[in-house]
């Protein structure tokens, strides 16, 4: 018989916090207990304005009753199925829907449980696709700086976020970079698209020649950067990506984690754009962040080159234990009904003005150095505090929520919003009010 365990104090030292300091965090905890429509309540009993949607993906706002109901009610029913060689209703009526709003020709998903696990799944995909085509010589994933593609081995290969990098390694072989579009010479305080930078898809080609386009198996990119900062397309520049990966036999993978599920004020990115990738990676905004789960939307042509060889054999050695668990589906289903009554995934279209509006005044604030936006998402860039980056944009984090009772998001010196799509002109003004007296109060 095992001796009773030892009772220890609950002094918050066993939960190592990913993303986090954890040691500034635990000698001053930042504690949310509950959270209803755009707000967080917090261990102290204030409401806090959530002005980053939880993170990227509570896009329906909080505590959303069809949402709810589809979890408790599925718990009680078929709490879980296997994965492989089974499969419940639910997963296959999911993917139908999901088929339905996502661009045409993009009619077969693949169920994950991260937009890490989608990644890993596209770039796997895209690998598997090219040898079963006879091609096997495409090998090449070629990503770019300062992209984020989740923390899994071929994540942060063809990521360019150097702090997600440095640390684990030589990392996957046979992976190169694009430069990145964001241009604060040329570009500073674009209102949506910048103008100048199309020119810089062209780097596809330079890396296409430097290793013979023949080897390269697929480009992933996010339409907008968004955990870099809110980097934005230049004109034209996703339109040109896609010319090159036709000319080349590329596979073109839109990372859509973030500007899915209506965040541009479209189902897509790729809508917004008006570009048609491969493979699109999704997750966040699939359940309103109430469950873990991720899909990858996958082209016909994808599909269907898998689909050969006797009937009984496995086509796609790959999926998860969870891919399409039975909450997960039917918090998404419940996801898509409160989208499809509300109107959510048009409304940051409805908004758009009005937030760039927003974002734009809080231009020559002291030390922004540029304000940007596109649908519901925008950012504010600091100059950094010589010798110590990272640390003014923080500083700006730990008083809009101490003192200002508002969620932010900061990478390096950049903040960031994408509050719920649900967000009201009466919102809008406060997330400004707010971070006008944060901005005007920094050092």
């Amino acid at each position: 018989m095992l001796d009773k365990p030892v009772s220890r104090p609950n002094d918050l030292s066993a939960y190592w916090m990913p993303f986090t300091a954890n040691r500034q965090f635990k000698r001053a905890p930042r504690m949310i207990t509950g959270a209803d429509g755009m707000h967080y309540v917090t261990d102290d009993g204030r409401q806090v304005l959530d002005g980053i949607a939880g993170l990227w993906c509570v896009n329906a706002g909080h505590n959303r009753p069809k949402i709810v109901e589809a979890i408790q009610t599925q718990a009680a029913t078929l709490d879980y199925a296997p994965s492989f060689q089974m499969a419940h209703p639910r997963a296959f009526e999911l993917a139908t829907r999901l088929a339905d709003l996502s661009p045409d020709g993009l009619d077969h998903v693949f169920f994950t449980n991260s937009g890490s696990e989608s990644v890993e799944t596209a770039l796997k995909m895209a690998l598997a696709y090219h040898r079963a085509k006879g091609d096997g010589g495409r090998f090449r994933l070629i990503g770019r700086e300062r992209g984020y593609h989740g923390v899994n081995f071929g994540g942060i290969s063809v990521g360019g976020i150097v702090a997600n990098r440095k640390m684990f390694g030589t990392l996957l072989t046979g992976v190169d970079h694009m430069r990145h579009t964001h241009d604060l010479s040329r570009n500073a305080f674009a209102r949506g698209e910048p103008e100048h930078g199309v020119e810089l898809a062209d780097d596809l080609l330079r890396i296409a020649q430097l290793h013979d386009p023949s080897t390269i198996a697929a480009v992933i990119v996010e339409p907008v950067a968004g955990s870099a900062g809110v980097l934005l397309p230049p004109k034209g520049y996703l339109k040109r990506l896609r010319e090159i990966c036709d000319e080349h036999g590329i596979l073109l993978i839109f990372d859509e984690v973030i500007t899915g599920y209506g965040r541009l004020g479209t189902n897509f990115g790729a809508d917004y754009f008006g570009v048609k990738p491969d493979l699109m990676t999704t997750a966040k905004g699939l359940t309103n962040g109430t469950v873990p789960m991720g899909a990858v939307f996958a082209a016909n042509h994808i599909h269907d080159a898998f689909m050969s060889g006797p009937d009984h054999m496995i086509e796609f050695f790959h999926g998860y234990t969870y891919s399409a668990h039975p909450l997960a589906c039917a918090a998404a289903l419940g996801t898509l009904d409160t989208y499809a009554e509300e109107g959510l995934l048009s409304r940051g279209a409805e908004m758009a003005d009005y937030w760039a509006d927003a974002i734009h005044s809080l231009k020559g604030l002291p030390h922004v150095i540029d304000t940007r936006n596109l649908g519901l998402i925008g950012a504010v860039e600091l100059e950094p505090i010589a010798g110590a980056p990272t640390k003014r944009a923080f500083s700006a984090f730990l008083d809009a929520y101490h003192n200002h009772d508002l969620l932010i998001r900061t990478t390096g010196d950049i903040i960031a919003f994408s509050p719920p799509l649900i967000i009201e002109k009466e919102h809008v003004d406060q997330i400004v009010d707010r971070m006008t007296k944060v901005l005007t109060a920094l050092d």
